[in-house]
């Protein structure tokens, strides 16, 4: 395995889900190497093996899964060129290492393995009760995806491998198979999962799940900044009479929030927080701002303001209900189709540990998010624009315009009215936002005034 190794080490930073981009590589490891099928000396076709590999950097330790092909030298199939990963020898004999998630044939036999509800030793395929998989399908890899790889099964089923592995159930097959039924969500059809170590012992671990490919599915952020370019065309025109209002889908978004929420809390524990917990969410909430204003000198101005939110969250006197949620909830994340808003990737922030991201959080922290990817679908189109100045107060007039609708549409459809509890929204929105400082920073200087911007307003608001 050293020769595979080595070559990981050099092909992995360079993958867009690998999340240690900004620092050195260490070391590299694959703690298991689970053959499913192909691939040994004598062997007719191309191997198919699931590798968990540990990677060791300054910033920490994190898993990844890769699915490797294996091919014998100059077998490649044509098409499949970009993906290789270099030549190795496996087994005594010399192969051509790919990554198989864009071979169609190896795909193929993932999709076959999850109808069959095959197990492979350590690795196992599973379909959902009642959801019989259709095979023989060829697949694509969609291209857009950063933090896992999705590929689409002709037109029929979605298949997202997670990329960055932490120990135990996803959340977003966790979260999708609570909320069977829900025409705002796309139940799971299967899954594979593999056992990994986890303090010495082996944890079933979900590394890919199958859904159902929603055909008619339009992007909410392509529709939000089609929206905003309408706006933009017209000057002088204001966010109700230009084109493309948002304000209508925005309203249907805010209630369809609702409904999943609703149906969350229905099906998995639900609970209340302490006083004590409510400091210590709030004295989270002021640690990461300690951190932002270190490293980013331009949010200083702002800390005595966010701090202050942050403490009347803490004082709050009303009692704070949680449940399982979203929990990375932006207009990236819902996709608009004929008959409704559909929520997608319930993943949680992928950074976090899946532990952590399990842990019941308050429904307001989806809308805070929400709140804040209106204000990024206004700004963002105006970042180097010589209109930015002029557009300014028109992308102001939009976010706020559309921010109102959906909180409407979440009060209407059942959920916690936001206009009701300002003081827990407000610091959960200014958490999102010193999140965006950070990164912005670190990943898109340009952008840092989007988040910089919108703290100035809601501090003077």
């Amino acid at each position: 395995m050293k020769e595979i190794e080595e070559l990981l080490a050099a092909w992995l930073p360079r993958q867009r889900w690998f999340a240690g981009k900004a620092a050195p590589v260490e070391a590299v490891r694959i703690e298991r190497d689970l053959p499913v099928g192909g691939g040994d000396p004598g062997a007719h076709g191309p191997g198919l093996r699931l590798l968990v590999v540990r990677v060791d950097q300054p910033r920490g330790t994190d898993r990844y899964l890769v699915v490797l092909g294996l091919a014998e030298p100059g077998r490649l199939r044509p098409g499949l060129e970009h993906c290789a990963i270099g030549r190795c020898r496996v087994r005594g004999a010399r192969r051509t290492a790919y990554d198989a998630l864009h071979d169609p044939e190896l795909t193929g036999r993932l999709l076959h393995l999850i109808a069959r509800g095959a197990d492979r030793g350590p690795v196992r395929f599973r379909t959902r009760p009642g959801h019989a998989v259709r095979t023989g399908l060829r697949s694509l890899v969609l291209t857009g995806e950063q933090s896992n790889t999705s590929l689409v099964f002709g037109e029929d089923y979605v298949l997202k491998a997670f990329r960055r592995l932490w120990p135990g159930l996803n959340p977003d097959l966790e979260l999708n198979g609570a909320l069977e039924g829900s025409p705002y969500a796309a139940p799971p059809h299967g899954w594979i999962e593999a056992d990994i170590e986890d303090g010495g012992r082996p944890v079933p671990t979900t590394v890919a799940m199958l859904q159902g490919y929603l055909r008619s599915a339009t992007d909410g952020w392509v529709l939000a900044a089609t929206s905003v370019r309408d706006l933009y065309a017209a000057p002088g025109t204001g966010p109700a009479d230009a084109g493309g209002d948002f304000a209508a889908e925005a309203e249907r978004l805010g209630a369809a929030t609702a409904a999943v929420h609703r149906a969350l809390a229905r099906a998995l524990p639900t609970d209340v927080l302490s006083p004590s917990c409510l400091r210590g969410l709030a004295d989270a909430m002021a640690r990461r701002l300690d951190e932002a204003t270190g490293q980013v000198p331009e949010l200083a101005p702002y800390a005595g303001v966010l701090r202050s939110a942050f403490d009347d969250f803490a004082r709050a006197p009303d009692p704070l209900p949680v449940q399982r949620v979203h929990g990375d909830y932006h207009l990236g994340q819902v996709v608009r189709t004929d008959a409704g808003w559909v929520l997608l990737d319930f993943e949680g922030e992928p950074a976090v540990p899946v532990a952590e991201r399990r842990r019941p959080s308050s429904p307001l922290r989806d809308v805070a998010g929400m709140l804040r990817s209106f204000d990024y679908a206004a700004r963002h189109q105006l970042i180097g624009s010589a209109e930015e100045d002029l557009l300014a107060p028109a992308a102001r007039a939009w976010a706020d315009r559309n921010r109102e609708a959906f909180c409407a549409g979440y009060a209407a459809g059942g959920g916690t009215d936001p206009d009701k509890h300002l003081t827990a929204l407000r610091a959960f929105e200014y958490d999102k936002a010193v999140y965006e400082v950070l990164y912005e920073a670190h990943h898109r200087p340009t952008w840092l005034r989007v988040p910089l911007d919108s703290i100035a307003a809601l501090a003077h608001a």
